[in-house]
This record gives C-alpha cells, sequence and structure tokens, in this order.
C-alpha cells in the first residue's frame, strides 16, 4: 500500500509539472525579451555628474560635431579620442543613438553627439581629456 501512495505522488506530482510547461493546456510562456543595455551611465564627482563608458571610463564629445549623423573626429583623430564603439546590431537605447563612421563602423552617440574616449585616461574616472581650447568637453547628463 505504501508503495502504491508513493507511485501515485509521483504520477501527480508529474503530471502537474507536464501542464505547467503548456503541455497539457494554457498559453505558452511568452518568448523572452532582451532589454538593450544602455552604452554608458552617469556617475557623480567632485566637479558634478558625468557620463562614463561600462568600464567607467570618462565619456567626451566634440563640439563640432554637430549634426547628429556623424563623426567629425576619423583618422589620425581616433588616436587621440577613441569613438565609443557600437556594434552592428546596437539599436538607440534612452537618449543614446548609433551612427555610422566614415570607415564603415558604428558609434555611440549621447543626445546626438558622439562620444568618445579620451587616450590620455589610463585609469577609471580620469578626466585629462578634458581641452576646452580644442574643443573637447566631458559628457554630462545635461548636454
Amino acid at each position: 500500500m505504501f508503495r502504491f501512495l508513493i507511485a501515485a505522488a509521483a504520477i501527480a506530482l508529474s503530471t502537474g509539472h507536464a501542464l505547467a510547461n503548456g503541455h497539457g493546456g494554457g498559453e505558452p510562456a511568452p518568448p523572452k525579451v532582451e532589454t538593450p543595455v544602455a552604452p554608458a551611465k552617469v556617475i557623480l564627482t567632485k566637479q558634478g555628474p558625468k557620463l562614463v563608458d561600462l568600464k567607467g571610463m570618462t565619456l567626451y564629445y566634440y563640439e563640432r560635431d554637430t549634426t547628429g549623423k556623424s563623426s567629425t573626429c576619423n583618422g589620425k583623430c581616433t588616436e587621440s579620442w577613441v569613438p565609443l564603439a557600437a556594434n552592428a546590431e546596437a539599436r538607440a537605447v534612452g537618449d543614446f543613438t548609433v551612427i555610422n563612421r566614415d570607415d564603415g563602423s558604428k558609434m555611440w552617440a549621447y543626445r546626438y553627439r558622439p562620444l568618445y574616449t579620451s587616450a590620455a585616461d589610463k585609469t577609471p574616472g580620469d578626466a585629462n581629456g578634458n581641452a576646452t581650447t580644442l574643443q573637447w568637453r566631458i559628457a554630462r547628463p545635461e548636454n
């Protein structure tokens, strides 16, 4: 009799599991939709909030990048100012958009301003690329 109760309980549990997985009625679970991840985040510093990439490196924008559709920093310029690269499947997320570069690659922009890291910054939090005379500025959420 005890074996019969254990067998009946095992059958009942396996039937309930099958029904829960959509094998005996009910609606199948909807497919998972991946939420796009923003390519940068805001951190607070003594100088105010600023944008950093996902590794914590300060992001900059170039004042001459005004069209929102392209970057004016190409070729040798990218040795000092590294574009924040976007992969081929990247899609806009909030205030972040994707723009095409002259070389065919893609990069991220914030409020239509292309974003770059500075080769002068060696560790997260550095802000050695803020060159106001050269029209490079730290990207801030209010920009």
